[in-house]
């Protein structure tokens, strides 16, 4: 039996009120305790490795690339460091010597892109073995 008949329902209402407060809490919150920090630069670890069997001599190309970006193949300058003409040099060094391995001395102030070009004219000379030599630090592992 129902005994409501000319009662209306009264429909349910949910508040959003507090709801909205509970949330700028929170939010309010997070921004004071969040830190904002400026990388100004990465510090990085670069991986170690051990010196394996040396690469006959007869086989290698030496690239050195100076600070200032001059380029050297086996100690005879390139006139004009373009990607074409240091292809053509490491061809001309490479002579008749199948997949020489190139060896890339780099000026440790000399600019990223200058070796890049020559890793670039490398490839483009069909030439796959490309390896870079370092400075032992001195420091015991």
């Amino acid at each position: 039996m129902n005994f409501q008949r000319g009662r209306q329902k009264e429909e349910p209402e949910i508040n959003l009120v507090p709801m909205i407060d509970v949330l700028l809490v929170i939010l309010i919150f997070l921004m004071i305790t969040t830190t904002y920090s400026k990388f100004s630069e990465l510090e990085i670890t670069l991986p170690q490795a051990t010196p394996e069997q040396a690469t006959p001599a007869s086989n290698v190309i030496d690239i050195t690339v100076s600070a200032n970006g001059s380029y050297t193949v086996n100690r005879k300058p390139v006139e004009s460091p373009s990607t074409a003409q240091l292809g053509e040099d490491l061809r001309k060094a490479a002579a008749d010597r199948p997949d020489p391995v190139i060896v890339i001395n780099a000026d440790a102030q000399a600019t990223h892109q200058s070796v890049i070009t020559v890793m670039e004219a490398a490839r483009s000379a069909g030439y796959n073995h490309i390896t870079f030599t370092t400075q032992n630090s001195g420091k015991a592992p």
